[in-house]
């Protein structure tokens, strides 16, 4: 199906009979053959059980218009909301990966009207932090004159340890996606977008869902994403691929859906988990023992004490043992 959109005529699908998700899955795409690409089509597949996830290739990529289109961020912004206005989706669920969780967090931030939840997964809140610049411009410059060359440059950076297999379907696909100019622009435009400022005035649910050792966006900088939306709840997941889509995917899977499907509260609400970590923190425990208690990462464990600080609205370990004992009041006097 093909929509008008103000930076030129869009590709879309729909699949499942669910709420509406508005799925963006990150710099260049395409609807058919990507469905091929590692565990796409199932994490696609799985979300649709639930969902009905709304996909689409932007102007320029996959079986979207390629010329006299709008490659600018704000057009990109304007062609995603042109989607959702086609099929009928005045309120929808938001799911952003890499360059599309900047896209899907300014919509967030502009249209809160519109949005109900928020997936992030392996973004920046600013594409200049993903490398120095010399290294951003040789990489679009790759690219733009070696669409070939430029696609085994990053390879390493989306795919941990490709195989020569991987490696190959990686780069039919990415060629498929988009021209060589048309991919370094795009490139370009997600180097040189910072939204920290748009991401305070996020009102939406959100989740901020990042692996500890993504190879191509820092973890740090997941972090700084969720620790500037109100109320975001960062989940850190293991590996080091930048894709969601490969590697250990239904774990990426299982936390975009346990938050999606999550009713929303009128108060704080913590996961068992977070419950767990504030009793521990109540105990007078420290990040580093509570990581050895619960057996995970410390930056795990400090993930979860900033979730609580943010959830509980309070700046201090002592505040958080307070709520403990207030919540533990309240449990037993509702018993």
């Amino acid at each position: 199906m093909y929509c008008s959109t103000p930076a030129g005529r869009v590709a879309y699908s729909t699949s499942g009979a669910g709420p509406p998700l508005l799925f963006d899955s990150g710099w260049v795409s395409h609807l058919r053959g990507q469905l091929e690409l590692f565990a796409f089509g199932s994490f696609v597949e799985r979300l649709a059980d639930r969902f009905t996830v709304i996909r689409y290739d932007r102007p320029g990529c996959g079986l979207s218009d390629r010329d006299g289109i709008d490659l600018s961020f704000d057009g990109q912004v304007a062609a995603a909301l042109a989607v959702a206005g086609a099929v009928g989706a005045d309120r929808f669920g938001l799911f952003g990966a890499s360059q599309g969780g900047q896209l899907a967090a300014a919509i967030a931030a502009r249209y809160p009207d519109r949005v109900d939840a928020l997936v992030l997964y392996g973004m920046c809140a600013s594409g200049s932090d993903l490398a120095p610049a010399e290294v951003r411009d040789s990489v679009v410059a790759l690219v733009r004159a070696h669409w070939g060359l430029g696609l085994k440059a990053l390879a390493g950076a989306f795919v941990t340890d490709p195989t020569a297999e991987e490696l190959a379907g990686f780069t039919r696909f990415q060629r498929a996606s988009a021209s060589a100019a048309v991919a370094a622009e795009m490139l370009e435009v997600y180097y040189h977008t910072d939204i920290r400022a748009l991401l305070p005035a996020i009102r939406a649910r959100t989740a901020v869902l990042h692996r500890e050792a993504d190879k191509g966006t820092r973890f740090e900088l997941g972090r700084e994403v969720a620790a500037l939306i109100p109320g975001a709840t960062l989940i850190p997941l293991p590996g080091s691929s930048h894709l969601f889509y490969h590697g250990d995917w239904p774990a990426v899977l299982d936390a975009a859906l346990g938050f999606l499907c999550e009713p929303a509260s009128a108060g704080p609400r913590l996961t068992g988990r977070e419950l767990e970590v504030a009793g521990l923190v109540a105990e007078g425990l420290t990040n580093h023992v509570i990581a050895r208690r619960l057996s995970v990462a410390p930056r795990t464990a400090e993930a979860h004490v900033e979730n609580i600080r943010r959830k509980l609205q309070v700046h201090s370990r002592a505040q958080i043992a307070a709520w403990v004992t207030e919540h533990r009041l309240r449990t037993s006097a509702a018993r």
